[in-house]
C-alpha cells in the first residue's frame, strides 16, 4: 500500500526516509530516523513499533539483519509486513512478507533500502534505484525525493495518491544547529503529494538554509530596503547613507517576521537568496 526509500549519505552520515502512499498521513506511521543510529521505514499493515524498536536495537549495536531477525521472532504477523532499515554505518536490509499485497518487493544495498507493496509493478523499485544513483552527490533530502518522485512517475501505489513524507536527520543539522532533525515534511492529504513535498522542500531550503555567500547591499538596494522597512512599519524613519544600527534593528525585525532568521547576517551584509526572496515578496520598488 506504500513505497519508500531509506537512505544514508556516505559523505555526511545523514540518514533519512522518503515515503508515499494512498493512505492518509503516511508520515505519521512509516518513517523513523535517529542521527548516528539509523533509519527505518515500516509499512504494509504497518507495525509502528518497528520504528522505535528498530532504532533501539541499532543503538545497541545490532546490525540491520539481526534487527530484521528480531522482528521475525517477535511479530506473529510478520508475513504481512514490510520494512527497510539502514544503519549509521551503511549496512542495510529490506524485507517483504509473503502476505504482502502484490506487487510487493524491494532491494537493498550499502546505504540504501527500497521497498513497496500494492505497486503497479517492479518498475517502481527500479525507477527509484536509478534515480537514487543518478542523484549521487546531491544533499540527502534532494536525493531521497528524486527517488520518490521517480517511483511515483513509474506508477507508484496502484490505488492512487494521497500522502507523502520526508524525514532526514544529522548531528546539529536542525534549526539553529540545536537539534538533529534536519527535514521533517509531510503532505498528509493531497492530490499530488510528491509534487507538494517538493514544493515544501523548496520552501524549507529557503527559510532554513544558511547563507553560502554574502555581500554588502548596493546603494540602490539599501535605499529600497529602508523604504520597505518604513512602509511595513518596522521604522518611522531611517537615515540615508551607510548602513546604521537603526536600519539593522529594523531589518532584523523584518527577517524575524518572514522566518528568515537562519539567513540573517549582521553588519549590513546580505544573503543573496534572502534578498531575492524579499524583493519578490514585496516588489522591487
Amino acid at each position: 500500500m506504500t513505497f519508500s526509500i531509506v537512505g544514508r549519505d556516505p559523505a555526511t552520515g545523514d540518514l533519512g526516509v522518503a515515503v508515499a502512499s494512498k493512505f492518509l498521513a503516511v508520515g505519521a506511521l512509516v518513517p523513523f530516523a535517529r542521527a548516528g543510529v539509523g533509519a527505518v521505514a515500516t509499512q504494509s499493515y504497518v507495525n509502528p513499533n518497528y520504528g522505535p524498536d528498530g532504532l533501539r536495537l541499532l543503538a545497541e549495536g545490532r546490525p540491520p539483519q539481526e534487527v530484521a531477525a528480531e522482528f521475525r521472532r517477535t511479530d506473529p504477523d510478520i508475513e504481512q509486513r514490510q520494512f527497510g532499515i539502514v544503519a549509521a554505518d551503511g549496512r542495510s536490509v529490506t524485507s517483504t512478507g509473503e502476505g504482502c499485497h502484490t506487487w510487493a518487493g524491494g532491494t537493498a544495498r550499502e546505504n540504501l533500502a527500497i521497498q513497496g507493496n500494492l505497486l503497479t509493478g517492479p518498475e517502481v523499485v527500479s525507477a527509484m534505484l536509478s534515480a537514487w544513483e543518478a542523484a549521487e552527490g546531491q544533499p540527502l533530502p534532494r536525493r531521497l525525493l528524486a527517488a520518490l518522485r521517480a517511483g511515483d512517475a513509474a506508477g507508484g501505489d496502484r490505488r492512487g495518491r494521497q500522502s507523502a513524507a520526508l524525514l532526514c536527520v544529522g548531528p546539529g543539522r536542525g534549526y539553529g544547529g540545536l537539534t538533529d532533525d534536519w527535514v521533517n515534511l509531510r503532505a498528509d492529504d493531497h492530490p499530488d503529494p510528491c509534487a507538494e513535498l517538493e514544493r515544501l522542500l523548496d520552501l524549507h531550503d529557503l527559510l532554513f538554509g544558511r547563507p553560502e555567500t554574502t555581500r554588502p547591499l548596493t546603494a540602490e538596494e539599501l535605499e529600497w530596503l529602508r523604504a520597505l522597512l518604513i512602509q511595513e512599519d518596522y521604522a518611522t524613519s531611517l537615515p540615508a547613507g551607510p548602513w546604521d544600527a537603526d536600519t539593522e534593528a529594523a531589518a532584523w525585525a523584518l527577517f524575524g517576521t518572514e522566518n528568515l532568521e537562519e539567513r540573517w547576517v549582521p553588519g549590513g551584509h546580505f544573503d543573496p537568496v534572502a534578498l531575492a526572496y524579499l524583493r519578490e515578496r514585496f516588489g522591487r520598488s
